[in-house]
């Protein structure tokens, strides 16, 4: 079975799933929802599969495994070529989670059968192919046709299916990106000119190591870094991201900024440091400045927020700030805890996301001025919402304390300044977290003039006035979504040990590459005989 091509399948039944649900006849069209979760979740098993013919260890094994690779332009010297280390696998495995959750999530979003509610479902499961594609293409002109193919969906599930200002938000997303892409693209040939050519040489092995001239590697890494920056987003390249979250579906939401955003910080490690070692380490005090300005700009911006998702949208920006401080600092246990954040980041997301917008569909607004007192409404999605703020603030117990924890801990040894100064988001978090939950939830319970959109229990718009007892806590489906979720934040919160077994043998690969080491530890100054005895006078 070793020789099975399973990241091909991975990509491939999805995509399947893709076209059956986006064909299906008008007969079968209520068939949609159902088959687009079967084929997600069929996706997630042949993944974990997958997972169990990965070497954890690493051990004696090349840098990418469960490697396939086919010429494909031998003219161009692109190849079909993927492979997955630790950390690559690790976010395929959270994508491969996070998408059937979404789509039960999204159940209601396009209630009735049709044409309009297979191309939905559909092009999730697109979505979904290309981002296992882009985690583990080994080809950086295959990883680019990825980054790029990724858009078209999204474009359409934000543009189609969001808010009243979806067609701002879309093209904005759409125009950041391509901008991004398009110098990246430039970087790409112009690294290709710099290889060996040849029919496989756009392949990373052949890429990484290079003697390249300072001036051109810098330039190099700079195409790359601007690409990965608009993606990850980091400010200032950051402001397409709270227009589309709020404008998307929650569910879209989520596959956009716990998935596709994390293919920057991805980049960042698989391509700036890998290929570009001495033009990363050259640039590292300017991205250091960079992420420390995100963290602390983007926490205070949300603080201010009156929109939900909006702000969980610029919480996220802080939360990207501490991923890339933990990959610049180029310690083993900064990027160790840079790794895992993204893959906790993507559930804590997730969770906040998702249980904001099955408040907005009770509620009918997204602006936090129309809330108060909910918890006392429904207790339950209360409970879970509290849940996934704690996880957002990093409370010890919860998944993302180990993962802020590790990279704070790391960059310490490193930039004691900037990651001083980035203790400071932190506490912001606290603030942003705790006041949205006590406008949300806390208060006497609340006399609702209307509930917007149906619920999931059919209540329709124009509930009259005090008609709290119409609006129900969460249903059988959100449970659904809910539990998963809370289980994982529970979960790699008391035992990240897998998590992080599986992420250590690429950190430590990337290291190499980049030619850095930790730093030695601080060793208090042994005692002057001199002045009062030996140390070991002192200790008797």
């Amino acid at each position: 079975m070793s020789d099975f091509p399973w990241l091909t399948a991975l990509g491939v039944i999805p995509l399947v799933g893709a076209l059956v649900v986006g064909f299906l006849p008008g007969g079968a069209a209520r068939l949609a929802r159902p088959l687009a979760l079967g084929f997600s979740l069929l996706t997630l098993v042949v993944g974990i599969l997958a997972a169990f013919q990965f070497s954890w260890d690493g051990a004696g094994r090349e840098q990418f495994q469960l490697t396939e690779t086919h010429s494909w332009i031998k003219q161009f010297g692109v190849s079909y070529a993927l492979g997955v280390d630790g950390i690559a696998l690790s976010l395929i495995l959270m994508s491969l989670v996070l998408v059937p959750i979404c789509l039960v999530a999204a159940w209601d979003d396009v209630p009735h059968p049709g044409r309009r509610q297979q191309t939905y479902y559909a092009l999730m499961l697109v979505l979904l192919t290309f981002m296992i594609g882009v985690f583990s293409a080994t080809d950086v002109f295959l990883f680019y046709v990825f980054f790029e193919a990724m858009l078209i969906p999204v474009y359409f599930l934000i543009g189609s299916f969001g808010g009243a200002n979806r067609q701002y938000a879309a093209v904005k997303f759409l125009l950041f990106s391509l901008l991004g892409g398009l110098i990246m693209l430039v970087a790409v040939i112009a690294l290709y000119v710099q290889g060996p050519g040849g029919a496989d040489g756009f392949l990373i092995s052949r890429l990484t190591g290079l003697d390249i001239s300072t001036g051109t590697e810098r330039w190099l890494f700079v195409g790359f870094f601007f690409a990965f920056a608009v993606k990850a987003p980091m400010w200032p390249v950051h402001t397409w991201l709270p227009d589309a979250a709020t404008e998307a579906r929650p569910a879209t939401a989520v596959l956009l900024v716990g998935v596709l955003d994390k293919v920057g910080t991805f980049g960042m490690i698989r391509f700036c440091l890998q290929l570009f070692p001495d033009a990363a380490k050259w640039a590292t005090p300017v991205v250091i400045t960079l992420a420390v300005i995100s963290i602390l700009y983007a926490a205070l911006v949300a603080i201010g927020q009156t929109d939900m998702m909006r702000l969980i949208a610029y919480t996220s920006v802080s939360h990207f700030g501490f991923i890339v401080l933990g990959i610049f600092a180029m310690t083993s246990t900064a990027h160790l805890g840079s790794t895992l954040y993204m893959v906790n980041h993507g559930f804590t997301t997730a969770a906040l996301f998702l249980f904001a917008g099955m408040l907005v569909a009770r509620r009918g607004s997204k602006n936090i001025g129309d809330y108060g007192g909910w918890q006392r409404v429904t207790p339950a999605l209360g409970g879970v919402f509290l849940v996934a703020g704690l996880s957002a603030l990093s409370l010890p117990g919860l998944n993302s304390f180990v993962s802020e924890f590790l990279v704070m801990a790391g960059a310490f040894a490193k930039y004691k300044v900037a990651t001083s100064i980035a203790v400071a988001g932190v506490v912001l978090a606290a603030l942003y977290i705790l006041l949205m939950y006590r406008d949300v939830m806390t208060g006497p319970k609340p006399e609702l003039e209307s509930v917007g959109a149906a619920d999931s229990a059919g209540t329709s718009a124009g509930t009259p006035a005090g008609a709290t007892s119409m609006v129900r806590d969460l249903t059988a489906r959100e449970k659904l979504v809910a539990a998963p979720l809370i289980a994982l934040l529970v979960l790699l919160g008391f035992f990240p040990k897998p998590a992080l077994d599986l992420l250590r043998p690429a950190v430590s690969t990337t290291l190499h590459y980049v030619g850095v080491s930790d730093p030695k530890p601080d060793v208090l100054p042994a005692a002057d005989s001199t002045s009062g005895g030996s140390a070991e006078g002192s200790s008797k």
